[in-house]
């Protein structure tokens, strides 16, 4: 499975989100500067994870976005989720009959491991996780 550039620079606006959780809303701009995203595409990103229900936002001057609940209630799986979808690795997991053999078919129960075990993976990893992570990496290297 290859993410798109959608699901990863979800990911990148998210974590940016859970970093500044609590310093107030942020801007598209500021999010788009710290994180190498295009604004254009951060605004339509934006726009999708908050029909998800994952992001906030505030109008006015000092408005912007942030996180809808906090960073360690959000994981990656909800995020990946709101801008890719379905986390099928295969079409016919989604659909019966994409092949016409889906009921007889061999290969069917590795692609709902894999598929299962993928979900279990981004359901684990909460924004915060990443958080923790990146700042103990940032801790180490400091050393």
């Amino acid at each position: 499975m290859k993410l798109s550039t959608r699901g990863r620079y979800g990911i990148h606006a998210m974590y940016d989100l859970a970093v500044h959780y609590g310093d107030g809303p942020q801007s598209i701009k500021c999010i788009a500067e710290r994180q190498g995203i295009p604004e254009a595409y951060l605004e339509q990103l934006i726009a999708m994870l908050r029909r998800a229900e994952l992001v906030l936002s505030n109008r006015g001057a000092q408005g912007g976005y942030r996180l809808a609940r906090s960073p360690e209630q959000i994981t990656v799986g909800d995020v990946l989720r709101a801008l890719e979808g379905g986390l099928n690795l295969v079409d016919c997991l989604e659909e019966d009959e994409t092949c016409g053999k889906s009921c007889d078919c061999p290969s069917r129960i590795v692609w709902i491991k894999l598929r299962d075990g993928l979900n279990r993976v981004v359901d684990g990893i909460t924004l915060r996780d990443m958080v923790e992570e990146q700042a103990a990496q940032e801790e180490g290297k400091t050393k």
